[in-house]
């Protein structure tokens, strides 16, 4: 078989996006971007709610829980319900959707060090934790990852 130098590939072939389902499977339908969060709440202090975001941190021990950070740089902090299921510890960067319950809820110090530490930081980062922190936080029955 010879080939025509001069020929034309007929058409391109993009890939398509793969969709990895954790937790109870969910569809992307009505979901917004995170940075929409906090409009979305109002005064309520719970939303039942799908959102979207780019993964910014995840747990480096086991994948209990990611961060998604909006466009001025906030992290929102998302567990997943009963401690369920978990994600890779390598989908920092991939976009994530997320189907649940979004909540106003104070973090421990305890417990702020504990995702400092699973995060990977320093020692000298973990003890410059000194208070409490009163945060949204999301809490996923079921996560894409595209």
């Amino acid at each position: 078989m010879q080939i025509n130098p001069n020929q034309k590939p007929i058409h391109k072939v993009k890939p398509l996006l793969h969709k990895i389902f954790y937790g109870e499977k969910i569809s992307s339908d009505h979901a917004f971007p995170v940075e929409e969060l906090k409009s979305k709440m109002g005064e309520k202090d719970e939303l039942e709610c799908k959102v979207s975001g780019v993964v910014d941190a995840v747990c480096q021990k086991k994948g209990c829980w990611m961060e998604l950070k909006n466009e001025k740089g906030e992290n929102l902090r998302v567990t997943f319900k009963d401690y369920e299921f978990f994600v890779p510890l390598d989908c920092k960067g991939k976009t994530a959707i997320v189907d649940g319950i979004a909540k106003v809820e104070v973090t421990s110090i305890q417990d702020l060090k504990e995702y400092a530490k699973d995060d990977g930081q320093s020692q000298e980062e973990i003890n410059a934790i000194k208070e409490p922190l009163e945060e949204l936080v999301f809490e996923a029955k079921g996560v894409i990852l595209q």
